[in-house]
């Protein structure tokens, strides 16, 4: 990077702008392909720090190029096959769940009819369990035969296995010019060593370990004889380690205390947050794996707690998903919220690289350390091309301050919030009209820089696509939180001045917003404006963030609530991207048409924050059953958005991230909205507004709900015009404010 400011102005881009529509096929380089049927709705996923695994029912990946299934470390996969048969034939499917804590997969199968040594095995005479458990970079499997014939058996049991070792980005469809060179593999007593010395310079090394001795054991494939007794069982223990350097992994624990530790590690991360049930028990269910999925999508870092965005393309950290996810559970675990902002702050750039479209003082998309990362094939290394998440940064710090007090977070977080501040007033602003605008510094980066980044997803009422520089809507009213925001911190340590500025320029862009995006003839506001401030007239799901940061004036939240709500942008499951009619609509497009959990989380906070509570919980409601639809009733990140049929569940879309954090975190931002809920630490009170419960929960039950350092228990119970409430326990100075 370059340490010195480009000698153009940040209203004068180094480089033309050019008019016209994007080349399509350079835009869509980075999306995932679909290209063949997927049947990701059965598969069963692990993922635990820097790796994670995505596997079929049977427990089996299957080895095919563009499919997602496989082991997974820093960006590789480490695996991409791993095929199990039992007398030479698939064991058939009893049944096949991951535990409700995301720590294992338990998987069972039985036997097929089967013709061995001149005798015949009737079906289901034997159960062979599986049970898998990913930590530190190993995939621990324990086999577990049992007999329930009259006579021994003896059996065949064959594991064949393959690595391939790809970039992420290629099972998502790209295709390189030059890869790096497969070594030679290695063959032990008791396992095998599969190499690859990438682009990079890099051995990566995936090591298969067994427990016993093979019969037979190759570079591909490992033969065990099992002889059972009538009613005993036997087991075998496998371990696949992920290996990138000079990381190795030789001396791995035991499956059992592999569970324990990821049992552990599970629950740290949901330690000392918020616990939450309710008298319906499919609610409650939703509730817990979405708990779970965040806490197993979570990371450590140096900073503290960081959620990856979601399993499999986008296990890693991005600045954008990260913030949201931090807000969404911001009342239930603050302490992500912490690490996020340690982590981002630590990684905010500090120098100018049109390559990473990277800026003084914005903050990171995304970091990959995959072998295209590395080599410069994809510019995700470190990249910083998303414009929003420079002020939800600011944004997730002053929530954080207001529903903790922790002011010595952000009185160490301060200098990095005016280094944001800054580049919101300068690189964030190309033409220096108050209003935040992207367009990318390099044809290698994304075209789209809010979080509709498809190719195609800001465009007019004609279907034409916007020119940069683009002012999304969103983007405006997260600045304008931000200001606000920002101004809350500066008082709260002691930065009146700074606080009266940044209070001045919020009014202004407040009015300037109005003016410019509210459209009386959709009733809503535009999504966006273009490069020569022409409005994009098109109805979105976007217009809902200017409720949700509080720029939109009052009298437009009743005609926009009524656009938001109505049949064209609701189809009964949620709120579409982008309204029924439009020039792009489709309901299986990314971002035309589709529905996105967290989209509708924020449209619904945004809704309740201005009254429109009964509204919020519609949305809530809808969300709520289209769980009951999917695989331990966990969200996918987006489903289409076909109008909602009697008697069917919502449409899948083919290569969605499950699980997704910011689809897990939904549920805790969509509920907060139903109670209307706000917390503030420094007046030591949680202020419920115009609360209501959903028509299928009657009474929910809060426990050790965090207010700066003190907490308490409360049980609400549904009431025909309202909520009713009881406080149970508290420690501290804590009052409960209930606005009817």
């Amino acid at each position: 990077m370059s340490d010195e400011r480009p000698d153009t102005a940040p209203d004068q881009p180094d480089r033309p702008i050019r008019e016209g529509a994007l080349d399509q096929g350079l835009a869509q380089r980075y999306d995932v392909l679909a290209t063949s049927e997927s049947d990701e709705a059965n598969d069963q996923v692990l993922k635990q720090g820097d790796a994670f695994a995505v596997f079929d029912r049977h427990g089996d990946i299957r080895p095919e190029r563009l499919s997602e299934h496989g082991i997974y470390h820093r960006g590789t996969r480490h695996l991409s096959g791993l095929l199990l048969t039992l007398a030479g034939t698939r064991p058939l499917m009893l049944g096949s769940t991951a535990k409700r804590d995301n720590s294992r997969l338990a998987v069972d199968l039985t036997n097929t009819d089967l013709d061995v040594g001149g005798g015949r095995i009737a079906h289901s005479t034997v159960h062979l369990a599986r049970t898998k458990v990913l930590l530190d970079g190993t995939c621990h499997e324990r086999l577990t035969l049992r007999s329930f014939g009259e006579a021994p058996l003896d059996l065949a049991l064959e594991l064949h296995f393959e690595a391939d070792f790809v970039d992420v980005f290629e099972v998502r469809g790209m295709v390189r010019t030059e890869r790096g060179r497969v070594l030679a593999p290695g063959i032990s007593e008791r396992g095998a060593l599969l190499r690859y010395q990438g682009r990079d310079g890099v051995v990566r090394r995936t090591r298969i370990s067994f427990s016993r001795r093979p019969e037979e054991l190759t570079a591909s494939r490992a033969r065990f004889r099992v002889r059972l007794e009538p009613g005993r069982a036997a087991a075998l223990d496998v371990a696949i380690s992920c290996e990138q350097g000079t990381t190795r992994r030789r001396n791995v624990p035991s499956i059992e205390d592999a569970v324990v530790r990821a049992r552990r590690h599970h629950a740290a991360v949901r330690r000392g947050g918020a616990r939450l049930s309710s008298s319906n028990a499919l609610f409650n269910d939703w509730l817990e794996r979405s708990g779970s999925d965040v806490a197993m999508l979570t990371a450590r870092t140096e900073q503290g707690l960081y959620p990856h965005a979601g399993v499999p393309w986008f296990s890693v950290p991005f600045g954008r998903d990260g913030l949201i996810v931090a807000l969404q559970c911001l009342w239930v675990a603050p302490q992500v919220a912490r690490g996020v902002l340690g982590y981002l702050a630590a990684q905010q750039a500090d120098a100018y690289d049109p390559a990473s479209d990277a800026q003084p003082g914005k903050i990171l998309h995304e970091v990959r350390d995959g072998e295209m990362a590395v080599t410069g094939e994809v510019p995700f290394r470190r990249y910083y091309g998303s414009h929003d998440a420079t002020p939800l940064f600011i944004l997730l710090a002053a929530e954080y301050l207001r529903q903790t007090d922790d002011a010595a977070t952000l009185g160490d977080l301060w200098p990095h919030l005016e280094r944001a501040l800054d580049w919101m007033r300068t690189d964030g602003d190309r033409d220096g009209d108050g209003f935040l605008e992207y367009h990318r510094e390099s044809d290698d980066g994304l075209a789209q820089q809010g979080w509709k980044d498809s190719w195609d997803s800001i465009f007019h009422a004609d279907g034409r696509l916007a020119t940069g520089p683009i002012a999304l809507v969103e983007l405006q009213g997260y600045a304008y939180a931000a200001q606000l925001g920002a101004a809350g911190i500066a008082e709260r340590l002691g930065h009146d001045d700074r606080a009266t500025d940044l209070r001045s320029a919020a009014a202004s862009l407040r009015d300037a917003f109005d003016a410019a995006f509210w459209d009386e003839e959709m009733g809503t506001y535009v999504i966006a404006l273009d490069g020569k401030k022409r409005p994009c007239r098109v109805r979105s799901s976007n217009a809902g963030y200017a409720l949700y940061t509080g720029i939109a004036r009052p009298e437009r939240a009743a005609p926009l609530a009524a656009t938001l709500l109505a049949d064209a942008s609701f189809s009964g499951w949620g709120v579409r991207t982008v309204a029924a009619g439009e020039s792009r609509y489709n309901p299986m497009a990314y971002h035309n048409g589709s529905i996105w959990p967290h989209d509708n989380a924020i449209v619904a906070r945004g809704l309740a924050r201005y009254g429109f509570v009964d509204e919020a919980v519609r949305i809530l409601e809808g969300i709520f059953e289209s769980s009951q639809h999917f695989d331990l009733a966990r969200l996918p990140e987006l489903f289409c958005g076909f109008t909602r049929r009697d008697g069917e569940g919502p449409t899948r879309y083919p290569v969605a991230c499950s699980p997704q954090a910011w689809a897990a975190g939904a549920v805790f931002m969509l509920l907060e909205a139903a109670l209307g809920m706000e917390i503030d630490a420094a007046a030591h009170e949680v202020r419920l507004r115009h609360s209501r419960l959903p028509a299928f929960v009657d009474r929910l039950s809060l426990r050790n709900l965090r207010v700066g350092e003190g907490r308490l228990d409360m049980d609400l119970e549904r009431q025909r015009h309202g909520v009713g409430i009881r406080v149970t326990d508290r420690s501290g100075d804590v009052d409960v404010v209930a606005v009817k």
